[in-house]
């Protein structure tokens, strides 16, 4: 290979880098401004502390970011079932249903042999809803043309090993329609710490 060449070669490897650098980029911006909008209650404060350190300077925006974070603290604080259900709990859901199953669905659909090949091409079942519980997640999945229950029914086991989970129940729920119930944990199995009962002895009469 001649120097023109490898400099040639240099020169595209240097600028695939700095697309996919670009593009991841773009695509972590996307993400945080999708997440700003599904999450209001975090997303306005921020975005009215930027305009006030815009207009009003500096000292001014890190006073309404204090304000802006003690406001949510103490929200936090004294309604914590209305802080947990606006913010907690949907970013929980959010979070579990791509990290679990939308990172690695297709690859995993793929393990599984739950996917199609045709004309060199291959199909995926497609996810239709995620329900993330405490201990217990619902996904419910279309079943592509070709497909019938016992594809999924009798992959239940490697379905559960694929997904980290301890079990992996498949029932139809509708025309061509599946839902999977995985099993993350037994809430049974949690430790609950039962109050103190003081024993009170009635004194014996004189």
């Amino acid at each position: 290979m001649s120097g023109h060449d490898t400099t040639h070669n240099t020169r595209l490897d240097v600028f695939d880098m700095l697309g996919l650098g670009v593009l991841n980029t773009v695509w972590g911006i996307g993400i945080g401004l999708w997440w700003l909008i599904l999450f209001p209650v975090i997303s306005i404060p921020l975005a009215l502390t930027a305009a006030v350190w815009v207009v009003s300077g500096w000292p001014v925006g890190v006073a309404a970011a204090g304000v802006s974070i003690a406001g949510i603290m103490l929200w936090q604080r004294m309604r914590p079932e209305m802080f947990e259900r606006w913010v907690t709990h949907r970013a929980r859901t959010r979070y579990l249903t791509w990290f679990r199953y939308r990172r690695r669905w297709a690859k995993l659909m793929g393990a599984c042999h739950l996917t199609i090949t045709q004309d060199d091409r291959t199909y995926i079942p497609r996810v239709l809803d995620v329900q993330i519980g405490t201990a217990v997640d619902r996904v419910r999945v279309r079943m592509l043309d070709g497909h019938c229950p016992a594809d999924f029914e009798n992959r239940v086991s490697h379905l559960a090993h694929a997904f980290r989970a301890l079990e992996c129940r498949a029932t139809i729920t509708g025309p061509g329609t599946v839902e999977l119930v995985f099993r993350h944990s037994d809430a049974l199995a949690d430790t609950i710490t039962l109050p103190r009962v003081d024993h009170w002895t009635k004194p014996k009469a004189a």
